[in-house]
């Protein structure tokens, strides 16, 4: 049975790119990689410190077999895989064809490419979502594609001695019938597919959709929290497994003062540490390390720790700190 080793798991996606509601996705200035290597230093604070690095690659209808198979975004992502950190890789699954044995074929190349330097390999990207075109869950056979997936690339890690990889999926937030996916998914999957699951993501963003009043922050979070482990997870089988906080962030913008978002990520981090051990909950990967573009008022722009220069907000200093009390 997995464990949750004491302290949290930190990280975060250092790419300058974010995907929107409509399926586009927010650009601006390339990434700098001297500037990037400088903030993940300064976040992960001391060499050697457990950190991820978040980072994502796609499987379409084009990808060719046999590679190579670069890293989406950031760009070269292994250069950041140092002085302790590993990759969070997250391989996209996109086929309109539905095409599982591309993705199996794709992941186990995967495996073999970044194995030695990743430790978790997040099969599919919000696959409960059905209706953006940026994530998986709009393309068919998406849970088939987790399935088989898992248990590919889970083999292909064994195969290669990567006791380290752990393998594992991820959704947003589900309520009502939505509950029912991970559910479905574990019926239908089977031992098999269950047996070889390392950890659960979970994607989540909350007072940014829908806004809360601050004092309604934490219990907000406490709450959801709650719910993903005792009546999506634990239905399904996978109460035993450690649940990640793959995604979570707060923008700034018009009506959104950065000082806010220090206030979000102090009590979101809070939260998960005071409950990582009744509810197993592993770490915790903010998105995202810089604003897409600075200049532009949206949300999806300016979700960055830092603004598109790298100019760090107040909840970069925050976050830094709550690393140093609750990492590994």
């Amino acid at each position: 049975m997995p464990r949750t080793p004491e302290g949290l798991l930190f990280g975060v996606y250092p790419g300058s790119v974010a995907g929107d509601d409509t399926g586009r996705l927010a650009e601006g200035p390339p990434d700098d990689p001297a500037r990037v290597t400088a903030a993940l230093d300064r976040l992960q604070g001391r060499p050697g410190r457990p950190f991820l690095v978040r980072a994502y690659t796609r499987y379409d209808d084009t990808t060719p077999p046999g590679g190579p198979h670069p890293t989406a975004t950031p760009a070269a992502a292994e250069r950041y895989a140092v002085r302790g950190r590993r990759l969070d890789l997250v391989a996209q699954y996109q086929s309109t064809t539905g095409d599982i044995d591309g993705y199996r074929r794709f992941l186990c190349e995967l495996v073999e490419l970044y194995g030695p330097v990743t430790d978790t390999l997040q099969v599919t990207e919000e696959p409960n979502v059905t209706s953006v075109p940026t994530l998986d869950g709009h393309y068919p056979a998406v849970r088939e594609a987790i399935v088989h997936g898992v248990s590919a690339a889970k083999e292909r890690a064994r195969e290669l001695g990567h006791t380290h990889l752990r393998v594992g999926f991820n959704t947003t937030p589900l309520f009502g019938p939505a509950a029912s996916f991970v559910t479905e998914l574990t019926e239908h999957g089977g031992p098999g597919f269950t047996d070889d699951l390392d950890y659960i993501g979970l994607d989540f963003f909350p007072d940014v959709f829908q806004p809360l009043a601050p004092p309604d922050l934490a219990p907000a979070v406490e709450a959801l929290l709650r719910h993903h482990r005792d009546t999506v997870l634990t239905p399904a089988g996978l109460g035993r497994l450690p649940l990640h906080i793959t995604e979570h962030g707060w923008p700034t913008g018009p009506g959104r003062p950065p000082s806010r978002q220090a206030e979000v990520v102090e009590t979101v981090v809070r939260v998960v540490a005071a409950q990582a051990r009744p509810l197993r909950l592993s770490g915790y990967t903010h998105f995202a390390l810089r604003d897409a573009d600075s200049s532009r008022p949206g949300v999806f722009h300016r979700f960055g720790l830092t603004t598109d220069d790298y100019t760090p907000k107040p909840a970069f200093a925050t976050l830094a700190r709550l690393v140093g009390e609750f990492s590994r």
